[in-house]
């Protein structure tokens, strides 16, 4: 083993979260953390409602799912004004109850020395869990590390509710035993503020020291099944369909590319925030002459052939297949698919959100940027993308090696290295979970 791991042989460290599934970004940042702890000589487990890893390594709780319909129930009535009524009470804390002797079960049958909670201590999207948690680990003494992506006070729907008292228990908590963690420096500086608490920054990251494949026949098939043209261009739009995604100004972009035969095309389905902006982005495709092309039919987490026979991409391919990557967005945690976009070496348009602005402009990327709105300069550098080939080459070319030197796996690896520390220290547990 090498000697970098030695430090760690034969630890266990478990993942908490609502969901450990798919491809939405929490789940991806989990596979990307158990990489590098795997390269420490950790042992990764898993506990979630919903679970893709190995069942060997894993620990499905029936109910720890924020779409299980009494957990939905539970959050709806929470985020209302006024009083809590009882009855909310005793549905939060039975079900608070019942979740917590299934972790503490779950983590002794996995052999836990240590854990990683996944958001499930950050946004209350199931607060009898994060109640659940913050006692657990109590109990056990468990070192913790609670990796925060997006907090209640970053969205509108969780800014009035009958929960207060929740809210400041556990999301996030203040234990000795938990590091804090959060994936950009203006979210550690607004949870110091309201909390008092100290919390690192750890960006995403992707895997820069093993660059992809180059592109195969295969991915190059998927422009034919979305009906796109060899000359036409393939705009990328990599995001769910949510309002914050700013998908109007893609939009917009393919319409003045028109003359390229420019298509859009959207990876991902409507998220968790509705169907309106969906149908909003409908109507207003139609009023600018783009025609929208909804890839989800055709994406999935393997190569393949779907049940009607038609042929599936991952989306990898889907980058791989694209000749530019549109990221409008209007609020990010952080960017994974400006990070995806910079690995598979496309060039992006990219809307200055304020945590680009924050965490990733001032790296140094080679970037198409805009402030409120598209403007003929934003053509124009677009323009000369598609003009002057070399041009195109030499600014992928140099992001890579930006994002190698900011947000590879080693920054990430250096990054962990001292909190695992910690954490594994304040455990103190054997493998027989003695304490």
């Amino acid at each position: 083993m090498p000697e970098r791991a030695q430090m760690f042989e034969g630890k266990r460290i478990a993942f908490v979260s609502t969901r450990i599934a798919g491809t939405d970004g929490v789940s991806l940042e989990i596979a990307k953390w158990a990489r590098v702890l795997e390269g420490l000589g950790i042992e990764c487990r898993y506990v979630a409602g919903e679970c893709d890893r190995p069942a060997a390594d894993s620990a499905v709780i029936e109910g720890a799912h924020f779409q299980h319909d009494e957990i939905a129930d539970i959050g709806v009535r929470a985020f209302r004004p006024g009083p809590r009524p009882p009855a909310l009470t005793e549905d939060i804390e039975r079900w608070a109850r019942r979740l917590r002797g299934h972790l503490r079960e779950a983590l002794g049958d996995l052999g836990a020395d240590a854990v990683i909670v996944e958001n499930a201590l950050t946004i209350p999207m199931h607060i009898p869990l994060g109640l659940a948690l913050v006692q657990v680990l109590q109990e056990t003494r468990l070192g913790c590390i609670a990796h925060h992506h997006d907090f209640h006070w970053e969205r509108a729907r969780f800014q009035s509710s009958c929960v207060e008292d929740y809210l400041r228990y556990a999301f996030p908590p203040a234990l000795g035993s938990i590091q804090h963690v959060t994936i950009n420096r203006v979210a550690a500086e607004e949870f110091a503020r309201r909390t008092g608490l100290h919390c690192r920054v750890v960006p995403n990251v992707m895997d820069f020291g093993h660059p992809p494949s180059p592109p195969d026949a295969y991915a190059q098939e998927l422009r034919r099944a979305l009906g796109i043209g060899e000359g036409d261009l393939l705009i990328l739009q990599p995001t769910r369909v949510v309002a914050r995604k700013g998908i109007e100004h893609a939009v917009e972009l393919a319409r003045r590319l028109k003359d390229r035969g420019a298509r859009l095309v959207i990876t991902h389905r409507a998220g968790d925030e509705g169907a309106s902006y969906a149908h909003f982005l409908g109507l207003f495709s139609d009023l600018m002459g783009v025609d929208l092309v909804y890839a989800t039919p055709w994406i999935a987490e393997r190569r393949g052939t779907g049940a009607d026979g038609r042929p599936l991409f991952t989306l990898e391919d889907a980058y791989m297949a694209a000749d530019l990557v549109t990221y409008p967005s209007e609020n990010e945690g952080f960017g994974n698919a400006f990070l995806e976009a910079v690995y598979y070496r496309q060039p992006v348009v990219c809307k200055r959100y304020p945590i680009f602005r924050s965490d990733i402009e001032p790296c140094g990327f080679r970037v198409i940027t805009f402030d409120d709105y598209l403007t003929q300069g934003t053509l124009e550098a677009v323009e000369g993308l598609f003009n002057r080939p070399g041009r195109r080459q030499s600014m992928v070319e140099h992001n890579y090696q930006v994002a190698e030197r900011c947000f590879s796996y080693q920054v990430l690896e250096e990054e962990l290295r001292p909190m695992l520390r910690r954490a594994f220290f304040f455990g103190g547990r054997d493998r027989g979970g003695s304490q």
